[in-house]
């Protein structure tokens, strides 16, 4: 096991990182800190607890501190009531706004004792909550400076997940993040369509926004064995990884593999959906109504090393996030992941998808699932095709779209937000 000591206090740049999602789970706040800290700077990250993990942690030189979590109520209903579910529809909305409220204020306590301890120039807020911009904003006005890493469009993504037109909720996400905005001295955002989003809404300067991509680190994305048990059945193997929310489209996907069993009859294939989500129960139901258990499996959230097995098992990987107003701005890492391996990929045709994909995927009409079926058999019947797209995608992972080449910009980002400071550079020591 490896281990890095740096003294916080001397460091030339200090960075407070606050997220609401566990660390070091979330893989795009875990690499971001770790390029930081080996680029010298010293990094704490404020995260919420996970089950049996400990209130404070170093892990490989970021010290960090959980918050402890609770979850108001639960997120979905197997019920086909009516009442039932819009009682759960109403529910979940509360408990997002009570948890996200509670999250806040807990981070800005625990921001005063991080202050204390290990001292901070920077407030690094990841959303969401877009309400963590008030500890930014605090702190701002102290003369520190702040970093808002713009992961998701919370209005799209309150428009797409409850399928509304927009109401008050609406208006004061979009509020809330036109203050995060406004606030922030730099801000990471995750593609183009974000930096124009951010530039339109902020009234930013386009040079005070960063585009810091999600990109996979090749040191953890390689091939390994197999599936044994898959590989046995002669079946073609497709794969999903990723949330499953009502916004992310599984569902969508369950609909097109019954249109390949019972338009098209095809059965020579196993489809394994990887991943955790509010919406998991209600997809194992789908799967039952629609007749698939024999031709999907669901995993959960499994070992990293078993996802890597899937992986490598996977003949095609499937990305079927629908058009919504959240997905047609958003890149997905998950299909630079697929790409990593050298696995081609069916999509939506949707801007983002295509840029990060190009030539590696096969593109449906957005929404259209009988077509998504189509493209999944014009795959699973040409093994040359599917080993050229595989060969393109991996070509461009290594060449420009790897976590080591589009988190240099985040670099250019602190080296902008801290002139004056020089990052000591880190030090790595081997323990047993």
């Amino acid at each position: 096991m490896k281990f890095r000591k740096r003294d916080m206090k001397a460091s030339a740049g200090r960075i407070l990182m606050i997220v609401e999602n566990p660390y070091p789970q979330d893989t795009r706040v875990r690499n971001e800190a770790n390029k930081l800290y080996n680029a010298g700077y010293s990094v704490s990250v404020i995260a919420k607890k996970y089950p049996n993990q400990p209130l404070t942690e170093n892990v490989f030189g970021v010290n960090v501190y959980r918050v402890p979590w609770f979850e108001v109520f639960k997120k979905s209903t197997e019920s086909k009531s009516f009442i039932i579910r819009l009682f759960y529809k109403i529910a979940t909305k509360l408990g997002y706004i009570i948890e996200y409220f509670y999250f806040t204020f807990a981070a800005f306590i625990y921001s005063f004792y991080v202050l204390i301890k290990d001292g901070f120039d920077v407030i690094h807020q990841h959303n969401p909550p877009n309400t963590l911009f008030v500890i930014g904003l605090f702190y701002r006005l102290l003369g520190k400076k702040f970093v808002f890493d713009h992961h998701d469009l919370s209005p799209e993504l309150y428009l797409s997940r409850y399928k509304t037109n927009g109401g008050i909720i609406h208006k004061a996400l979009l509020l809330e993040e036109k203050l995060c905005l406004r606030s922030a001295n730099i801000i990471i955002a995750t593609n183009e369509s974000y930096k124009e989003i951010d530039i339109k809404r902020g009234k930013k300067n386009p040079d005070d926004i960063f585009i810091v991509r999600n990109g996979p680190d090749l040191n953890l994305f390689k091939e390994v064995e197999p599936d044994k048990e898959l590989k046995s059945t002669g079946k073609k193997i497709l794969v999903y990884i990723g949330v499953m929310g009502p916004q992310d489209g599984v569902d969508y996907l369950l609909r097109s593999l019954h249109i390949l069993v019972n338009e098209f009859n095809r059965k020579d294939f196993h489809c394994v959906i990887i991943g955790p989500g509010d919406s998991l129960e209600d997809l194992k139901k789908l799967r039952e109504e629609l007749n698939l258990q024999e031709y999907c499996r669901f995993t959960g959230k499994i070992p990293f090393a078993d996802l890597l097995k899937y992986l490598s098992t996977a003949d095609i990987c499937v990305d079927p996030n629908p058009s919504n107003p959240l997905n047609d701005y958003s890149t997905w890492i998950k299909v630079m992941e697929y790409m990593s391996l050298g696995k081609p990929i069916v999509s939506y045709n949707l801007r983002e998808t295509r840029y990060s994909a190009q030539q590696a995927a096969l593109y449906a009409t957005p929404n259209d699932e009988r077509e998504f079926a189509q493209r999944i058999i014009e795959l699973m019947d040409n093994p040359q095709l599917r080993e050229e797209m595989g060969k393109f995608g991996k070509q461009r992972v290594k060449n420009e779209l790897a976590w080591e080449i589009v988190s240099e910009n985040l670099l250019k980002a602190y080296r902008k937000l801290l002139p004056d400071k020089i990052p000591l550079k880190a030090e790595t020591s081997s323990a047993i």
